[in-house]
């Protein structure tokens, strides 16, 4: 794009609100910079920005052309991230993204494997939306549910993550134990406030659970356990967690339906390359040794 270094230009003006501000980011003179914006304005016929005794406020074409270019840069971004992990060395950043309420194993994996390499930074990204891989976003993913299908990535079964049904000790005292499904009604569970989650716990829930008996919903599994721990009701959670908590009374054992499996998610244009294969190796290895 040949008009690229003025649109990066007025990029940093509307960022920073000041020529002088602008110049610095850059590396160049200030003058230069009201070179561009000049430039970049008479070529579009527009104001991007007002003048006025504080710096620079971009108008309404300003914005416009402020989120072009902040896209743009994004997009290098993401670019030099996928470039940056083509060396042979493990070293650099690495990016790797899960659930939240994966966390309690991840995080030692994580740890162990900087200390076997101690070039690499890692960048670990929670939450439930998904990182765009083929963006860039991360280097690997670790995604539970129903196999990802996203285009360009590859994907391996890393294990199936085994759930259980727990109470409070708290709650246990004060409504006892459920014998089976005919128990159920005069009982109290944690559900997920999405009646439509295809997660195996709540499809359980919902086939056999009465809707009134789900006193108590969230959006997010950390809300759920805490509702646990807080005597709220009977709710689902990992099996490894409720062992680490000796208040916790098992309701019902895992059970295969309510299984969740795991999977190791990476993009074609990263698989291959050195930290990647160090990572997933890494995790193979802990998987073996029974230490996730």
């Amino acid at each position: 794009m040949e008009n690229w270094d003025e649109i990066r230009t007025a990029f940093q003006v509307a960022r920073m609100g000041t020529v002088s501000g602008a110049a610095e980011v850059l590396g160049v003179h200030h003058a230069t910079v009201i070179r561009h914006i000049d430039a970049l304005e008479g070529r579009l016929g527009v104001k991007l920005f007002q003048r006025h005794a504080r710096g620079y406020t971009a108008t309404e074409a300003g914005l416009d052309l402020l989120q072009v270019a902040q896209a743009t840069d994004d997009q290098f971004g993401q670019l030099a991230g996928r470039i940056k992990g083509r060396g042979l060395d493990v070293s650099g950043e690495l990016v790797v993204t899960s659930l939240a309420q994966l966390a309690n194993p991840i995080v030692p994996m994580l740890t162990a494997f900087q200390e076997r390499h101690p070039e690499v930074t890692v960048r670990y990204l929670t939450g439930a939306r998904l990182f765009r891989l083929e963006y860039g976003e991360a280097h690997v993913a670790i995604r539970a549910g129903v196999v990802p299908d996203q285009p360009d990535n590859v994907v391996q079964h890393l294990l199936d993550v085994r759930m259980g049904a727990y109470a409070s000790a708290r709650y246990v005292k004060e409504h006892g134990i459920p014998e089976g499904p005919k128990d159920y009604a005069r009982h109290r569970f944690i559900g997920d406030d999405n009646k439509a989650s295809r997660a195996p716990c709540s499809v359980w829930m919902r086939a056999n659970v009465p809707d009134s008996a789900v006193t108590f919903r969230c959006t997010d599994p950390h809300a759920a356990f805490a509702a646990i721990y807080a005597s709220a009701g009977i709710g689902f959670m990992l099996e490894s967690e409720a062992r680490q908590n000796p208040d916790l009374v098992e309701i019902h054992a895992p059970r295969p339906e309510w299984d969740a499996p795991l999977w190791l998610v990476t993009h074609v244009d990263l698989h291959r390359t050195t930290k990647v294969q160090a990572l997933l190796r890494f995790i193979k290895e802990q998987l073996r040794e029974g230490n996730i």
